[in-house]
């Protein structure tokens, strides 16, 4: 393994994946989809974005870095459109299909639909790295989307005619292996997989009917048949994230009790995982459960469990002593050798995002570099404390 998690800070930190993208970026976006600029100059803002992005997330000290997601349409949805209002979506594909999620201050954010197979990503997560690659000078992550998100591609209960649900499903899961290996085959040192539908599939919604229909043995077992065609020398590298979702600083799932979720996200067979866990109100119950529940062997693997530190959705910074004393605590529940840190949530997974409580994307990304910078020292202190190196 050419990249080695804890040698910058003792206890190994990393980033979620995105970031606030500019307001000029956020412009073009929409200006692309009304026909008023074509794709060579949303490309140049995307290019713009990433430039700085990489340049401000090396400035922070981060042993690891991503280029922000400058250049997707949001988290879940860039294999398969150019924009979240559609543009460039991918053939089978049709408008009007289930909300992935519905966020406490009301606003939802909405899939496509599959209307037709086969079906097949328009581009990969590695189409977008090779073109960010050559800024940075540090090591660079890589988050792909969850065969469980895209899974709602697929009609709750009409068939889609002539193409089942299961071979729909043998082709999502070919096209998230491909989209982990090509990451890598790009240069991704690590890979992690965004599986913020985890927590809110407990929920049971009535205004959102995927999410009282069982479906996270189902989703647990999805991420599992592409973990298994990975050796455990390559799923140490390979994540898995969950959080209560983050858009226009709002969250989906934060109400939905975490216990619903973590006594079983343990059994995918990932190396390590992403967990949201400091805007959480009692986080001791949370730090017990994943010191329970976190495996020191998952098919070959001693997993770890990175825990949030930074709240995504405010502007309020934390200080490094704020979280080296949250590294601590949950030591007292988690083994401190399987012991990370991490961001609660990508600070912008959807490319449009005003980021109301910032009062400006622009603000908020800057509030987004003295968080990470924060959580570098901070993580570095918990380590010195702990006697991790």
């Amino acid at each position: 393994m050419s990249y080695d998690p804890r040698t910058a800070t003792g206890i190994p930190t990393e980033p979620v994946g995105s970031l606030p993208r500019p307001t000029t970026l956020q412009e073009a976006y929409a200006k692309y989809d009304k026909g008023e600029i074509g794709k060579d100059d949303l490309e140049k803002e995307q290019d713009a974005a990433v430039k700085d992005s990489v340049e401000r997330f090396e400035a922070t000290g981060s042993p690891i870095i991503s280029d922000g997601e400058q250049r997707w349409s949001s988290f879940a949805t860039y294999p398969i459109a150019d924009t979240l209002a559609g543009t460039g979506l991918a053939p089978g594909l049709g408008p009007g299909g289930q909300f992935f999620a519905i966020f406490a201050d009301g606003h939802g954010r909405q899939l496509p639909k599959l209307e037709s197979g086969p079906f097949k990503y328009n581009q990969h997560a590695a189409d977008t790295l090779k073109k960010s690659k050559p800024y940075a000078s540090k090591p660079m992550k890589q988050a792909v989307i969850a065969p469980s998100m895209l899974a709602l591609l697929y009609p709750l209960k009409d068939p889609v005619e002539g193409y089942s649900r299961d071979e729909f499903e043998a082709a999502l899961i070919d096209e998230c292996e491909r989209d982990i290996r090509e990451a890598f085959a790009a240069g991704a040192e690590r890979v992690s997989v965004d599986f913020t539908e985890g927590r809110l599939a407990t929920r049971e919604d009535s205004r959102n009917p995927w999410t009282g229909a069982g479906l996270l043995p189902h989703f647990i077992e999805l991420n599992n048949r592409v973990m298994e065609r990975f050796s455990a020398e390559e799923r140490t590298n390979i994540g898995i994230h969950t959080c209560p979702g983050g858009d226009r600083d709002s969250v989906h799932s934060a109400d939905v009790p975490y216990n619903n979720l973590l006594g079983s996200m343990f059994d995918i067979n990932a190396g390590y995982f992403l967990i949201q866990l400091a805007s959480e109100r009692d986080k001791d119950p949370v730090y017990e459960t994943i010191g329970k529940h976190l495996r020191s062997d998952a098919e070959g693997v001693t997993q770890m469990a990175y825990i949030g530190t930074t709240v995504t959705q405010s502007p309020r910074v934390e200080s490094a002593e704020e979280i080296a004393k949250q590294l601590v605590r949950a030591a007292n529940f988690i083994d401190r050798q399987q012991l990370g840190s991490t961001d609660d949530c990508g600070f912008s997974p959807f490319s449009i995002d005003e980021k109301p409580n910032h009062g400006s994307p622009d603000y908020a990304r800057d509030i987004a570099f003295q968080k990470i910078t924060n959580r570098v020292e901070g993580t570095r202190r918990a380590a010195e404390e702990l006697g991790v190196s």
